[in-house]
């Protein structure tokens, strides 16, 4: 029961969440379509926070050799690519009554977002590939501590080269946009995190059982025995 607590607490900010996206007043410029940052930004976000975990795991593996951290980087890993594939989808649909056009490789955001997820599905493609479990955990180690590299250079891309992106909605010294849509956001992005966490400790769950099943089941072929031949 105890399992149930955290997925029904997501579930329940984030109606809370919709609903109070959908009670805000359309944007002046971008009408209802603005309604989509209300999904687009946290999944961003969660994709970046999952990232920088599965390169946290990745560096306690290398110094600990604890298969709990290896876990953790693989379960945050596809959890992020899940967050990244929404993010892109979420802003193709904005962009397109935007913009124009659902996809610009000339834009820095667009072109670093999808090189981010095709390199950590390249991650996940690695793991798959590697079956000896020491060996897996070592070289996935490599590639989640190098290409978490990308998360900055992916957030900051819309400040390096201006194209169709803005700069970030809620810097330092402030948020460009108005109380209601805030605190809308603020609910969305709480709500993304939980659902964050719950998809996180039911995969690592989910990994764990599988290492234990693959670690107590018989090879195929084991019980078969050479036949005894006895002498006539």
């Amino acid at each position: 029961m105890r399992r149930l607590i955290l997925p029904i607490l997501a579930g329940v900010v984030a109606v809370i969440g919709l609903a109070l996206a959908m009670a805000t007043p359309p944007d002046a410029f971008q009408g209802d379509f603005a309604r989509i940052f209300h999904v687009h930004v946290p999944a961003s976000w969660i994709a970046f926070l999952a990232f920088f975990v599965t390169a946290l795991g990745s560096v306690a593996w290398m110094l600990t050799r604890r298969a709990f951290w290896d876990r953790l980087a693989a379960a945050s890993a596809e959890v992020g690519v899940l967050f990244t594939a929404a993010a892109l989808l979420t802003g193709s649909l904005w962009g397109k009554p935007v913009w124009g056009r659902f996809w610009d490789w000339g834009d820095a955001r667009l072109a670093s977002t999808a090189l981010m997820f095709f390199v950590y599905l390249g991650y996940l493609a690695l793991r798959r590939a590697t079956i000896d479990p020491v060996a897996r955990a070592r070289r996935a180690s490599i590639i989640g501590m190098v290409a978490v590299i990308q998360v900055p250079l992916v957030y900051f891309s819309v400040n390096l080269w201006r194209s169709l992106h803005q700069t970030q909605t809620i810097r330092p010294d402030g948020a460009s946009m108005g109380p209601e849509m805030l605190g809308a956001f603020l609910v969305n992005l709480l709500a993304f995190n939980l659902v964050y966490l719950a998809l996180l400790t039911s995969r690592i769950r989910l990994g764990r059982a599988q290492e234990e099943a693959a670690a107590s089941s018989v090879p195929a072929g084991s019980a078969i025995t050479a036949p005894r031949l006895d002498p006539i």
